[in-house]
């Protein structure tokens, strides 16, 4: 399907009904539903083999070229002349959804629009470790595209597993691993699933009636619970930080499973990492994607006892971000360096940085940009392990990682309401204080604490050893 969002800003109310009025500023397109979970796998690092339809029409043609810009991704889309493209457009003003229309036809697929699915998985079943279905309901994963696919999937030696939209789970017999959230687990089972009891029985009923084996039930707030034939239930605390946006978590959560069972894991141990893969995108905006490096940051961060909030992100992930805290009113604050052995001086820089803005972001030089500043024998600590201590203080909101010798480039795309350097630099020495100061932001200078310096220090390091 088609995700499509109408960009804009709430100025007044309707004076002919209780409705906000909607000043449209932009519009964007994305690929959605079972794509979402294609760029998902993509986002991680795998390669995925897209099929499924689309209408003869101008979003099935948006669709087909969003996903070719996405190398990690081979689409197969199957046009059907009898329908349109399921496509999703969103009224946002800010972070708030004022309003989603949907175009679809959800009727399900005719018998050669059937049989076209099940024979393109077949085309590419050798190619492929796991099989993924996707089912949003839209008549396109019918009872026979099930049973097809299955069929397939277990002659070639595949694993299957889906995320199911069905009121009656006995349709995807033959499936390995379905999973569903809490409501559709408990609407099927007829049984409550509110608590790890609960889980427990509606995931054994499930299972039971179905002869499916294996269930991951995901539920909120309170994590997840994997139940398998003949082995005890897994509950895994929910892996998350303050949650922004829900959308696209199923996506996530059933694309990182399936690419670590395809990469040969465990399913307890597949199920963990698409438990921490899922805490991760809940704390971003829109339905976003998870990166490897959110995934290391996350495992640097839980080593080191710290809280899994990813902070460290890429600057797409950034940019989400800060439409977030803009939206909520916070005022955005800014600095940078290349923090190799943090200091007192850096504690209290960052404390000051903090104590004067709502939300603080660390531009973090990369190690071939501080080796270019400071010499081939820096940085001392490398930049995911700078990154990582950074993001433990309470003081850090976000760390981004910049390749070039200067901020300039975060700077202009971030669009801090505060640039915050050190006292040593004049006003017109900071990089990016005439962009920011241009756009009514405002520059400030901090005075150090005397007597804290990296050099210093590793020099001094060197005459004791």
């Amino acid at each position: 399907m088609l995700d499509r969002y109408v960009d804009g800003s709430v100025e007044r109310m309707s004076p002919e009904a209780p409705v906000a009025v909607l000043r449209a500023e932009g519009e964007r397109s994305m690929a959605g539903g079972a794509a979402n979970v294609a760029r998902n796998i993509a986002a991680l690092g795998g390669q995925a083999i897209l099929i499924g339809l689309v209408g003869l029409d101008e979003d099935g043609a948006a669709l087909s070229s969003a996903l070719r810009t996405d190398p990690g991704i081979e689409a197969h889309l199957i046009e059907d002349a009898a329908r349109p493209t399921t496509t999703k457009t969103r009224f946002v003003a800010g972070r708030q959804q004022l309003l989603r229309v949907d175009h679809e036809k959800s009727t399900p697929a005719n018998r050669p629009m059937e049989q076209a699915l099940i024979a393109a998985v077949q085309s590419v079943l050798s190619r492929v470790h796991l099989v993924i279905l996707s089912d949003y309901a839209k008549g396109v994963v019918t009872d026979r595209v099930i049973a097809g696919v299955a069929a397939a999937a277990k002659a070639a030696g595949k694993i299957v597993i889906a995320d199911p939209k069905s009121r009656d789970f006995r349709r995807y017999h033959g499936v390995d691993l379905l999973t569903p959230n809490r409501h559709e687990a408990a609407v099927a089972a007829g049984i409550a699933c509110g608590n790890e009891a609960e889980a427990v029985m509606t995931g054994t009923h499930l299972v039971e009636q179905t002869g499916i084996p294996s269930l991951l039930i995901t539920r909120g707030e309170q994590g997840m619970t994997l139940m398998r034939k003949g082995r005890a239930p897994l509950h895994l605390p929910a892996d998350a930080r303050e949650v922004f946006d829900v959308s696209g978590a199923g996506d996530t959560v059933i694309a990182s499973l399936g690419l670590a069972l395809a990469a040969g894991l465990e399913m307890d141990i597949a199920a963990r990492f698409a438990n921490l893969c899922g805490g991760i995108v809940v704390g971003k905006v829109g339905t976003a994607l998870v990166h490897p490096a959110d995934v290391t940051g996350a495992l640097h961060a839980r080593a080191i006892g710290i809280s899994s909030n990813a902070k460290i992100m890429t600057l797409p992930q950034a940019l989400g971000q800060v439409e977030h805290w803009r939206a909520t009113g916070a005022r955005v604050g800014f600095t940078n360096g290349c923090f190799d052995l943090i200091h007192p001086g850096h504690v209290t820089l960052l404390a000051k940085s903090r104590a004067a803005c709502d939300r603080l972001i660390v531009g973090l030089n990369s190690d071939a940009s501080v080796r270019r500043l400071k010499g081939a024998d820096r940085p001392v600590q490398d930049e995911q392990m700078r990154a990582t201590v950074l993001a433990a203080l309470a003081s850090v909101d976000m760390v981004v990682i910049f390749e070039e010798d200067t901020p300039l480039k975060l700077i202009e795309a971030l669009r801090p309401d505060l640039l915050v350097k050190g006292a040593d630099y004049r006003l017109d020495q900071v990089v990016g204080g005439d962009v920011v100061q241009a756009y009514g932001g405002k520059v400030l200078l901090i005075d150090l604490v005397a007597g804290h310096s990296t050099t210093a220090t590793i020099q001094r390091l060197g005459r004791n050893q």
